[in-house]
């Protein structure tokens, strides 16, 4: 299937690992010219020397904890290069713990990070996307929107906002020829769910190895998912065949979400 994504121009957020970099190599190989966003330049480079080099790719230093500096950094690269037609939502999710324990900050944080932040990033890209008649936004956030998740309470919270707040912004976009979408992963193979599995093996006093399994029994794939997984469900949903796909949460979890 042709996506039809040469000539079109994205920002990547969170990179540098996992579901991001895993995005930002499936939308290089489509011929997307990528911007890569982490806070980490060293690792930035690294990521940068991975992309496919169809087209010339290149990454902006920015911190989630501020969105001012963030907005102002995207905001100068598009005066002095170009827009984006494609903007993927992706930051690391908020420490875990019940939500009855956590402390005001932690809510305070996460919203920053999360919804503040997916928020000038969009204000940021959408007049570009406005006068193409093309633009994507995809945020990639949690399964917890569809069913909490144990264990992970300010998460559960804010990824609820966005997810609200997303699909206020698809009917208000949509006449522009532009689509808000969200990506839920499953457990997925990256460096947040070794720590999840830490957490539940030092909560339970089993193995890591006994934890995993546990996870994956409740899993109908019986696996977890590859970041590539995920990267090629955001990649479809970035490209105009996707044109008719607007304000939906997409579950990639193997099945595990006990809801429609």
């Amino acid at each position: 299937m042709n996506l039809n994504l040469n000539n079109k121009y994205a920002l990547v957020c969170g990179s540098t690992a996992g579901i991001g970099k895993a995005t930002a190599i499936a939308l290089a190989s489509e011929g997307v010219q990528v911007t890569l966003v982490a806070r980490n330049e060293g690792k930035l480079k690294l990521a940068l020397a991975d992309l496919p080099q169809q087209r010339t790719h290149d990454y902006i230093v920015a911190d989630f904890s501020n969105p001012d500096d963030l907005k102002n950094k995207v905001s100068e690269y598009i005066i002095n290069n170009h827009g984006f037609h494609i903007l993927i939502n992706n930051t690391g999710g908020p420490k875990g713990g019940p939500v009855f324990s956590a402390d005001v900050e932690e809510f305070e944080n996460a919203f920053t990070q999360h919804l503040k932040c997916n928020h000038v990033l969009v204000q940021a890209v959408v007049p570009f996307m406005k006068s193409e008649g093309f633009g994507r936004i995809i945020n990639v956030i949690s399964t917890s929107v569809k069913q909490p998740l144990d264990g992970l309470g300010v998460s559960n919270t804010i990824r609820g906002a966005v997810a609200n707040w997303s699909k206020t912004l698809a009917n208000e976009l949509g006449q522009f020829g532009i689509t808000v979408n969200n990506v839920l992963p499953g457990a997925t193979g990256t460096e947040r769910l070794t720590e999840i599995i830490k957490n539940k093996s030092d909560k339970t006093g089993n193995t890591e190895e006994a934890a995993a399994s546990t996870m994956k029994n409740a899993i109908p794939a019986k696996r977890f998912a590859k970041p590539e997984e995920l990267a090629d469900a955001i990649t479809f949903l970035a490209s105009e065949r996707a044109a008719y796909i607007n304000g939906i949460n997409l579950p990639v979890d193997g099945g595990r979400t006990k809801s429609l």
